[in-house]
């Protein structure tokens, strides 16, 4: 204490300042652990990003999102897939299928009991003898009926339309950003031609429907493609050095055809865009333009079909 009578916080002050100093470092440090958990490209990225200026104190890392962990990302994947009405419906007409199989495989074997039985080759033989084999035959058989019965309806269901939008691929992949732009020209599309739908719109629907289905089947395309890009993304992080070029070369290529489709799948959002704005004499010119961007688009899904 000094003279004064007042506490020196002279020693707790260049303390302060000490651990004030090295908090780049520690967060630096922090950064580093974090980066283990990331693919190989967003950490080269992220240290580009982070590398410290001289000229000024570097910030404290951003914690980054658990959807951007590959493994949970994945597991999030899985899930959806699991939930799907599709695949819901193929389990439940597995699991019928296989108790309709064993309800008559127990009939069949139920019934030969009780006619070995009745005949006196199992037992003293007679009636008597018989009753037990054809109650459980009975049994048997309703529980085959009805699990025949159930199998046939569930035949006969129609899924429902899954409105999901399709899952993106993961973070750190370079088709990401497409199938990111791609989920945004479908949702821009699809409301273009609700309104072209309207019983004020002068396109004829059959343009509408035909521009509707054609876009759908590029859009499957174009994901097949971002699909094989990542598969080979995967590939590459496995492979061995020497290997990993030509699988550089081979993503390059791919993404390439996938900026084209998207290219085009725009003209198509374009001219649906300009036949909605239309009035006047400039109806005919955008409907023209929405079926030759229509045509393109559709020659477009028929080329990536083929290469896929």
């Amino acid at each position: 204490m000094s003279a004064s009578g007042r506490r020196d916080f002279s020693e707790f002050g260049a303390k302060l300042d000490k651990y004030i100093e090295r908090l780049p470092e520690y967060a630096q440090r922090a950064q580093d652990k974090l980066q283990r958990y990331f693919p190989p490209e967003q950490q080269e990225s992220t240290r580009r990003d982070t590398r410290p200026n001289p000229l000024r104190r570097p910030a404290p890392p951003r914690p980054p999102s658990i959807r951007d962990v590959p493994v949970v990302a994945e597991v999030k994947a899985r899930w959806v897939r699991w939930n799907e009405p599709a695949a819901k419906l193929a389990r439940q007409k597995r699991r019928t299928s296989r108790a309709l199989t064993l309800w008559i495989l127990l009939t069949i074997l139920c019934g030969l009991a009780a006619t070995a039985s009745g005949f006196g080759l199992i037992g003293a033989g007679g009636v008597s003898q018989a009753v037990g084999g054809a109650f459980f035959a009975i049994v048997f058989a309703t529980l085959g009926v009805r699990s025949g019965m159930r199998l046939r309806r569930l035949n006969r269901t129609e899924l429902p339309v899954n409105t999901a939008p399709p899952p993106l691929p993961r973070t750190g992949s370079a088709a990401r950003a497409p199938m990111e732009r791609l989920a945004e020209s479908e949702e821009t599309l699809a409301e273009l031609l609700r309104q072209l739908s309207a019983p004020s719109s002068l396109v004829l629907p059959d343009s509408v429907a035909d521009a509707r289905s054609t876009a759908a089947e590029a859009a499957a395309a174009l994901r097949g493609l971002g699909a094989r890009v990542e598969a080979i993304e995967r590939a590459r992080n496995s492979a061995p050095a020497g290997e990993r070029k030509a699988l550089d070369a081979a993503i390059k290529n791919l993404l390439e055809q996938l900026e084209d489709g998207l290219d085009d799948y725009g003209t198509l959002v374009a001219a649906a865009g300009r036949a909605v704005a239309a009035s006047g004499s400039g109806v005919r010119q955008s409907k023209d333009a929405l079926a030759d961007a229509t045509d393109r688009l559709a020659g477009l899904a028929i080329a990536l079909r083929e290469i896929s």
